[in-house]
């Protein structure tokens, strides 16, 4: 049997930062992965080029059932002190939008730098190894499909259930289980939305046209773009959103944020009144979507000089407020994070490790933390792996 001080369970983002910072403290360190290859979801991440951390990130933006548990970790180690460590490694990068930070080359660059600093610290990385029993007493001891280690510290960073053709699974979950921590329910998050045939009608004809939207659902609103697909709703607004929608509500969509379409209309009919209600629609929405507005809503084929003005009121105000209920989701094989998780009520804030198990951790994905579209969860990732790794 052969000792270490730490087994990382999970060669992702997390589970490759905690490995990192465990090791940097002298710390033994093997971090375990089913997998063929390390960091694979960080790979795929903002288009490939990695969206890896968000200047603004608070403990606000974070979806938990005990909203304040991640305050400690992200106060431990902030978006600038991964900043710092990107700029150490000579890594160029850009912010893109509302604080969003990607690599100007490739998410490789972030893979290549968590790798070199790991080896740095001695960190040990077995690859293709599927657990098939954990063990406790005294510390830990993890049985693979090719060894048997025991270890001190057993840290689950194998993250959630989304993108189960990456690898997903719920191994953290049920590990977490057997050690009698608590799961809240797991559900996709930064999910597109889908739709019954009614609004399909509309939506399939326009997929592939975008344009910046409110999104609202409950009290959370979000403005930013928005995708028509085939199967209903995606991009940032709808992603956003979805992790805060529950099945059977509505969602609320404002087309036209910060503009007065009614007025834009009333004033298209003084001035172009033989002009057709698609044209005017034109200059307030993308071409197709204001054509199907126009046949949907003004379906006589008449001048906008015909058209009385409560009609083309009417429409605006659909187009500002308009209320529609999503049928489901694509699922965890199109969702970005996986909502729910081990409970942070089991776990303490200061560095994840479980209450009723000293020497057992769980960080990332895994944990009931998830952040919003836009590098929160690459953030919670490093802050909590770094905040595990500090202890472990």
């Amino acid at each position: 049997m052969e000792d270490f001080d730490v087994v990382v369970l999970g060669a992702g983002a997390a589970g490759l930062f905690c490995a990192m910072r465990a090791g940097g403290r002298g710390r033994r360190v093997l971090v375990l992965d089913h997998a063929e290859a390390p960091g694979k979801k960080i790979l795929i991440s903002g288009g490939g080029r990695c969206n890896f951390t968000n200047i603004h990130c608070t403990a606000e933006n974070f979806i938990s059932a005990n909203p304040h548990f991640a305050k400690s970790a992200l106060a431990g180690f902030r978006p600038a002190d991964f900043v710092a460590l990107v700029r150490r490694h000579s890594i160029a990068f850009h912010e893109k939008t509302l604080g969003q930070l990607f690599c100007d080359g490739s998410a490789r660059d972030i893979l290549a730098m968590l790798l070199a600093e790991c080896a740095a610290a001695g960190v040990e990385i077995r690859l293709n190894r599927n657990i098939a029993d954990i063990a406790q007493g005294p510390g830990f001891r993890i049985t693979t499909s090719r060894e048997t280690i025991s270890a001190q510290s057993l840290v689950l960073a194998s993250g959630g259930l989304s993108i189960p053709k990456m690898g997903a699974t719920n191994l953290a979950h049920r590990i977490a289980r057997q050690f009698g921590l608590s799961i809240e329910e797991t559900r996709p998050g930064l999910v597109p939305l889908t739709f019954g045939a009614d609004d399909l009608a509309l939506m399939q004809p326009l997929a592939g046209v975008s344009l910046p939207v409110v999104a609202s659902a409950g009290k959370r609103r979000f403005e930013e773009g928005m995708l028509f697909t085939h199967r209903g709703l995606s991009g940032p607004a709808i992603l956003q959103i979805s992790s805060y929608w529950r099945q059977g509500e509505a969602i609320a969509l404002n087309l036209l944020p910060g503009q007065d379409g009614a007025a834009a209309l009333l004033a298209a009919k003084r001035e172009r009144p033989r002009a057709e209600p698609r044209t005017a629609l034109a200059t307030l929405f993308p071409a197709r979507l204001a054509q199907a507005l126009a046949e949907r809503h003004l379906p006589q084929a008449r001048p906008l000089g015909d058209i009385p003005d409560r009609a083309l009121a009417a429409l605006a105000e659909i187009t500002k407020h308009w209320r529609l209920t999503p049928m489901g989701s694509e699922g965890y094989a199109k969702a970005e994070v996986t909502l729910g998780g081990i409970s942070t009520h089991d776990l303490h804030a200061r560095d994840c490790q479980a209450r009723n198990t000293p020497g057992l951790f769980a960080i990332g994905e895994a944990v009931d933390v998830t952040g919003w579209l836009g590098g929160y969860n690459f953030q919670w990732a490093w802050a909590s792996g770094w905040a595990a790794g500090g202890t472990a």
